[in-house]
């Protein structure tokens, strides 16, 4: 009897170990150890791991100068880089010197050039949206309430 008692946790034990080891490999997609193994190091090699930082971006996305270029990726020239920083430098798109967080431009917005503003609509654009909306009725009805003359005199509008 006292066998019984050795041998059924190292036979629990052995299948435990087993089954585990099957299981793991059908998650893994059918990939081998090795597989496994050789796609790790290849992560760790490029950088396409997770930093760690709970921000979601890469090694090579944290560090990029710790890891060879991305494929199909061209590597930029002295000059390239040069002239990226020169301009970031007069645009203010550099970093403070300080430990604030702030680019240039947002500690001291005087000293740089206002960022180019987005495409706006036109003085006819605007009249156009102004009087399809009296024409369906989505402006409002008065000062008062929150609806619209659609919403206040349905019979006067087309529908939709």
């Amino acid at each position: 009897m006292r066998q019984s008692h050795i041998i059924a946790p190292i036979l629990m034990s052995f299948l435990t170990a087993l089954f585990s080891n099957a299981f793991a490999q059908d998650t893994a997609g059918g990939k081998t150890r090795e597989q496994v193994k050789a796609e790790l190091q290849e992560a760790q090699r490029t950088g396409n791991m997770p930093c760690g930082d709970d921000t979601g971006r890469t090694l090579r996305e944290a560090n990029p100068s710790r890891y060879p270029p991305a494929p199909g990726a061209k590597a930029k020239t002295r000059e390239q880089i040069k002239a990226e920083l020169e301009e970031a430098k007069r645009t203010g798109d550099v970093m403070c010197a300080n430990e604030s967080g702030l680019k240039e431009r947002e500690a001291n917005p005087i000293r740089y050039p206002a960022p180019p503003k987005s495409p706006s609509k036109t003085r006819a654009q605007v009249k156009a949206e102004l009087e399809e909306a009296k024409r369906l009725g989505n402006i409002p009805a008065d000062g008062e309430s929150a609806m619209t003359m659609r919403e206040k005199y349905p019979n006067r509008y087309p529908a939709n």
